[in-house]
């Protein structure tokens, strides 16, 4: 769900009959069992998937505590405790299989403040939209003619490029390359989360938005760099909603300017040949500040009430290594949401998603010199293909604050590796949320 994004689907509503909510409670957990076959590797580097049978696990548990200081500024508060065993140390694919499992987290449980920030609304005329109770958003009403600004630590992803039929693993789907488009390398630490600001406007059916916010200190760091003139994450988003045969549906396109201390694939080749060829490259060798561009579209459709689809393509400049998200550099993929009211069981979803990951011809020469990046490297890349994913699952509702689902994932090429895998992944959920 969007820290800020309200239906714009949403009925008409007026002042005098909109509940107006002051202060919010809810917590969630979340559970995830996956199992990994053994598969084919002829060789194995430091990077690499285990080609030995592996089991992995994430327990997640957040509260989300949300009060209104004045009628249109709230501010909420996230802890979150988290405890996690990933495939392999979190290495060895683009599409890595469990988005809710984090670098450096571990099977101790370790509690950390996910978000705390501020939103302010400036409510600018149009018609009057209710806004329901959810996890960071207080129920009330707002003018389709806004301005919304926030402030405060979150993750990029509550904002920008959200989707509604994917992007959430805690009821969606598991892998990374349907948490986001997977060339937007977006900022946040290794837990995903970041400082910044973002200022959103709102007309009708039109929103646009930008956002500065904190890099991590080092790629993939724990750290924050809170120096953010000099290295940032800027993002730009234009959405438009819309009926197409009366089913709602949204365009978005994204374009991230990223700056930041980066390793160039180049550099790092360079410099292992002037040094003569003594050990790897290695992009800590040659980091300096550069900018990374990307840009996405993402769609989201309605085909009936309830068959949702999505479509996401983006793509990075490929020139330097992966800072914050995955290892991807382009990438196209698709999915469908299907909710179960044909065979009485209106509250299921079943999910069924594919994606292609990719990544430069520069990114390839580093991996087969034997370069290793922030998740890939498997010592050597004799030949290259693009990493393929297809995920299916299916969600049963308990009740309606309890969900189990199971998952299945098959990958091709697994870290843009013909020579190794193809890899299948089978996971179960469990999520309570109140």
């Amino acid at each position: 769900m969007s820290a800020s994004k309200i239906d714009q689907a949403a009925e008409p509503a007026t002042e005098s009959n909109t509940p107006i909510e002051n202060w919010q409670t809810h917590v969630q957990t979340t559970g995830i069992g996956q199992y990994h076959p053994s598969f084919n590797a002829p060789y194995t580097g430091n990077n690499s998937l285990i080609p030995q049978s592996e089991q992995g696990f994430s327990v997640s548990g957040t509260a989300f505590f949300g009060a209104r200081l004045l009628p249109n500024t709230e501010i909420y508060f996230n802890p979150e405790v988290f405890s996690g065993k990933p495939f392999s140390n979190l290495l060895g694919l683009g599409g890595l299989t469990n988005g809710e499992n984090q670098r450096g987290g571990g099977a101790e449980p370790h509690v950390y403040v996910a978000r705390l920030f501020v939103r302010q609304t400036w409510n600018l005329g149009g018609t009057v939209q209710s806004v329901d109770d959810d996890q960071n958003q207080l129920a009330g009403a707002v003018a389709s003619h806004r301005m919304v600004f926030t402030l405060g630590r979150i993750a990029l992803t509550d904002i920008f490029d959200t989707n509604k039929f994917t992007g959430d693993p805690r009821t969606q789907f598991f892998n990374w390359s349907f948490l986001a488009d997977g060339a937007y390398d977006y900022a946040g630490d290794a837990r995903g989360y970041t400082s910044g600001a973002a200022i959103e406007g709102y007309w009708d059916d039109w929103a646009l938005r930008y956002g500065r916010f904190l890099q991590p200190s080092t790629s993939n760091g724990s750290n924050l760099n809170n120096q953010v003139v000099n290295t940032y994450g800027d993002q730009l988003e234009i959405e438009h909603d819309h009926l197409l045969l009366d089913q709602p549906g949204a365009v978005r396109v994204l374009m991230m300017r990223n700056r930041a201390r980066m390793g160039s694939y180049t550099d790092a080749l360079a410099y292992w040949n002037a040094h003569g060829r003594q050990g790897v490259p290695d992009v800590a060798n040659v980091r300096a500040p550069h900018v990374k561009i990307a840009y996405a579209l993402n769609i989201e459709q309605n085909i009936t009430p309830d068959v949702g689809m999505f479509v996401r393509a983006s793509r990075n400049d490929g020139r330097y290594e992966t800072f914050a998200f995955s290892e991807i550099e382009h990438q196209v993929s698709a999915g469908l949401a299907i909710q179960g009211t044909s065979w009485g069981r209106s509250a299921d979803t079943w999910g069924l998603a594919v994606a292609q990951n990719g990544i430069s011809h520069r990114h390839r020469a580093y991996l087969a010199a034997g370069g290793l990046g922030a998740f890939i490297g498997d010592g050597q890349l004799p030949k290259y293909g693009p990493e393929r994913v297809f995920e299916t699952y299916y969600s049963v509702a308990v009740n309606k604050f309890a969900a189990v689902s199971l998952d299945y994932q098959h990958m091709v090429n697994p870290a843009y590796n013909p020579e190794r895998g193809p890899v299948n992944a089978f996971g179960m959920r469990a999520h309570l949320a109140f």
